[in-house]
């Protein structure tokens, strides 16, 4: 792929911590684009993908709309709108939560089981395909990542 200078066509940034703010946004649109491609064949979005992986980590156990919102990695998504896709395509089921009928429980069906089972060997090989990194530098990076969110 090579530098974010030869990606973006600009020789010089004005420091350091601009260049990688601008390299941090590239390399996000980049991975999402080519994690929307990988997806596609399956009829889901990376956003769809994490609330399905989301709900199966309940364990079977129900969870609010705003609860997953809460744990999405896209906090800019609308957790609802993409809830109802799912609904739509079978893979979760929505039932009104016996304790306070203003909120919504959500489940993963066996359905978007069986599709997180498909995809995940996908998701595996995009993953090391996609991070040309060794694990002692991908251990790095992430420590660097949790660091910069201080």
């Amino acid at each position: 792929m090579g530098t974010i200078e030869e990606a973006i066509q600009q020789k010089e940034f004005k420091d350091p911590f601009n260049k990688l703010v601008v390299n941090l946004l590239y390399t996000h649109s980049y991975l999402v684009t080519a994690q929307s491609k990988m997806f596609k064949p399956n009829d889901i979005s990376p956003e769809q993908y994490n609330v399905l992986r989301i709900l199966r980590g309940q364990k079977g156990k129900p969870i609010t709309v705003s609860s997953i919102q809460d744990r999405m990695l896209n906090k800019m998504s609308n957790a609802s709108r993409l809830v109802e896709k799912l609904k739509n395509k079978g893979l979760v089921e929505r039932n009104e939560c016996p304790a306070d009928r203003r909120q919504v429980d959500i489940l993963i069906t066996q359905k978007g089981m069986e599709l997180l089972c498909t995809v995940e060997k996908s998701v595996e090989d995009f993953n090391q395909e996609i991070v040309h990194l060794s694990e002692e530098e991908a251990n790095v990076l992430n420590g660097l990542l949790d660091k910069l969110r201080g």
